[in-house]
């Protein structure tokens, strides 16, 4: 059997980053990943630029493929708004990075490599099994079928909402879900639409019912996605009206561009997005989760990756200072606040959203606040209340008996 300090399962943002962190450190980490690396990962891959104060080390041009500086809004893909992140007169310059996930995580994962991470792909985890002194993790080779087994004195689970690690656990036994499905197409600029460039978010909010569509653009194709959002109530994917929804709302964010496809060649990809439902224990024992697994994903606008490579961070760090008993109360001082705030807003405009659009999403201001929510350049709590009391001013007081529970 083989003894590390840190087990890692999971070889994406979340894990990627707190193997690297424990193996700087000078702990013996071992990075275990189903898949074999570079692998296809379902995700719209937008992150915020804000991220490399995490990736100091690597160079953006090594995995952003589109820089982006304006968000097109639109309501039943009618009455746009095309948004700059960076109005006139804004000095502090912002922007969306756009990425493959197969290239990002690779990226990371070597990253975790040269910090002294011992990266092992093609390696499912079959199972864990807790002991006083450490955690037994039993995997397999996907290919080889050979079998892997090892003792840690600590596992961190980044295999995502549905893994192995956390149902090794009691952790999170209530989750709030949000679904998403999307495609990637393959497109050439200077096609379509005057508004699709490479420098421009799209985004649909009357198409789905609390929910929204996107298209992210990349080096050579589309992301387009939709996802269902329902804040507080039953897991979506239980709907079996749902999948179709969705499926439709992508094909019509096609047509409406001026995309030409065939919708028997499309390939829909759908993943759960484990939204924040509140705070909870993020550790048991010795095993801690982190991104996805551990619900880190925005009740809002269901970005996650920031989250992910932050709850990375801060594992690693616990983990190096010996203090894995204080990372859930870290990972509550870092996050619950903003997300409790982002959730209270959430659930205003997954039920509002036609009179969030029209007095929320197309003020001017909009878009630049958004990107700085993405950014953690500003909190949900310094703003949630402003939004709040702009719509009432809009719409009326008592519109919003949703917020006077919340």
């Amino acid at each position: 059997m083989q003894t590390y300090d840190v087990v890692v399962c999971g070889a994406g943002p979340a894990g990627a980053m707190a193997a690297a962190e424990a193996a700087r450190s000078g702990l013996k980490v071992a990075l275990l990943e189903k898949q074999v690396l570079p692998r296809h990962k379902t995700c719209g891959g937008g992150m915020p630029m804000t991220i490399q104060q995490f990736l100091w080390d690597l160079a953006p041009e090594a995995f952003v493929e589109s820089n982006v500086t304006h968000m097109r809004h639109t309501w039943e893909f009618d009455d746009p708004y095309l948004g700059a992140i960076n109005p006139e007169g804004v000095s502090h310059q912002l922007s969306l990075w756009m990425v493959q996930r197969s290239i990002f995580d690779q990226a990371l994962a070597q990253r975790a490599v040269r910090a002294g991470a011992e990266l092992r792909d093609g390696l499912a985890v079959r199972s864990l099994i807790p002991e006083a002194d450490g955690v037994v993790v039993r995997a397999q080779g996907i290919k080889t079928g050979a079998e892997f087994t090892a003792k840690a004195r600590y596992v961190i689970g980044a295999d995502g909402a549905n893994g192995v690690v956390v149902k090794a656990t009691q952790l999170r036994q209530k989750r709030s879900i949000a679904i998403a499905l999307e495609v990637e197409h393959p497109h050439t600029w200077g096609t379509g639409h005057a508004d699709l460039r490479p420098e421009v978010v799209h985004l649909e909010y009357g198409a789905v019912k609390q929910g929204y569509a996107w298209i992210f653009p990349k080096g050579d194709h589309l992301n387009v996605g939709a996802g269902l959002f329902r804040p507080g109530k039953l897991d979506p994917r239980k709907d079996p009206t749902v999948r179709a929804e969705l499926q439709q709302t992508i094909c019509d964010y096609l047509t409406t561009m001026g995309v030409a496809y065939d919708r028997s060649q499309l390939r829909f990809h759908g993943h759960p997005l484990p939204t924040w439902s509140g705070k909870e224990p993020l550790h048991e024992g010795r095993i801690l989760l982190v991104g996805d697994a551990a619900g880190l994903v925005n009740p809002l606008f269901g970005d996650g990756i920031l989250h992910a490579v932050k709850s990375g961070h801060i594992a690693g760090q616990c983990l190096a200072e010996d203090a894995a008993q204080a990372y859930t109360q870290r990972i509550h001082r870092e996050f619950a606040g903003n997300f409790d705030a982002a959730l209270a807003l959430a659930k205003v405009f997954y039920q509002w959203p036609g009179i969030c659009y029209k007095y929320g999403v197309k003020y001017e201001r909009s878009t630049r606040l958004a990107t700085q929510l993405l950014c953690d350049d500003l909190h949900f709590t310094e703003m949630t209340e402003r939004a709040m009391n702009r719509l009432k001013r809009s719409v009326g007081n008592h519109f919003f008996p949703a917020w006077n529970e919340s």
